[in-house]
């Protein structure tokens, strides 16, 4: 819905830097007066076995797609028994990793909810690893996914530490190491020498600082909120309601950012950032729903 600079609508004068940063947002529509939770639930359940299973267990043959289902439920971890606060935050980043395919083009290098269950040294890091590729060139994109019941500036400050964070150079170099270390970068359709290249580009030996132009962060927020609570219809009241609100979080969230993150983080002004929100009625149901059909399928 909205796909804005923020240097278009920033409101703080002398706030610097505060280019290469980009605010996205996404809505489910209504039916028949009610958000469309059977639209959303595709759209997750759609995503689950492209991030919980490997690129090989993707392409077999031998599985059909409720097989597929059935594996990367497996995958999943048991966010029933994780702290209320942090509920859904698998949801999260299966949906970020949709987000990634549809809207960025990108193409995934690690899935990672297959080896956050499987691999206790890949559990680390960032909660999505993708590239984009544009003719010669490619793109780094180290996401962030979060599943919150509000985006007050509390949460938003949670946000900014857990970003600043995974742009430490030991765990940029334990992410790079990860992705030249697996075969899932074999197996991606990429032009010629690209693999080999990017391999170059992530080597341990090379400076994490020469790759900081080739970094993209792209941080999903799904949350909870009340405007969508209250909505029936994806009419233009609703449409400017959320435009007003996202604007505003994004201010707030920018702006913690840059204060955070411009001192402590080397040649941060070379980074791109995409704040990703998403809009949904009820956190509870959402994660409800997820739990029960993962249930099922685990238990098929």
């Amino acid at each position: 819905m909205v796909d804005r600079c923020f240097l278009d609508f920033n409101t703080k004068s002398g706030l610097t830097p505060i280019d290469r940063k980009f605010l996205l947002s996404f809505l489910n529509d209504f039916e028949d007066g009610k958000w469309r939770d059977s639209a959303f639930d595709d759209f997750l359940w759609d995503n689950v076995a492209q991030t919980a299973l490997t690129q090989a267990e993707r392409e077999n043959a031998m599985l059909g797609d409720r097989s597929r289902l059935r594996e990367a439920a497996k995958n999943l971890r048991l966010i029933d028994k994780e702290p209320e606060s942090s509920k859904g935050s698998e949801i999260a980043e299966i949906i970020l990793y949709g987000l990634m395919r549809l809207h960025f083009g990108a193409l995934p290098v690690v899935p990672k909810i297959f080896y956050k269950q499987n691999v206790n040294d890949f559990a680390k890091g960032a909660d999505s690893v993708h590239i984009s590729i544009d003719g010669d060139a490619f793109l780094l994109y180290f996401g962030e996914a979060k599943f919150y019941s509000s985006i007050e500036n509390a949460r938003l400050d949670s946000v900014v530490d857990s970003v600043r964070k995974s742009l430490e150079t030991d765990k940029l170099k334990k992410e790079n190491a990860i992705v030249t270390s697996l075969r899932e970068l074999d197996t991606l359709d990429l032009p010629g020498g690209m693999a080999e290249r990017i391999r170059a580009a992530l080597s341990n030996r090379a400076s994490i600082d020469d790759i900081k132009p080739l970094i993209h962060v792209p941080i999903l927020l799904l949350h909870e909120c009340s405007v969508t609570a209250a909505a029936t219809l994806k009419d233009q009241a609703y449409l400017d309601a959320i435009t007003d609100v996202h604007q505003e979080r994004a201010q707030s969230y920018f702006e913690r950012q840059v204060a955070a993150l411009a001192p402590s983080v080397a040649r941060y002004g070379e980074i791109t950032f995409h704040l990703i929100l998403l809009p949904v009625p009820c956190k509870k149901k959402v994660v409800d729903r997820f739990l029960t059909e993962a249930a099922l399928l685990k238990g098929a």
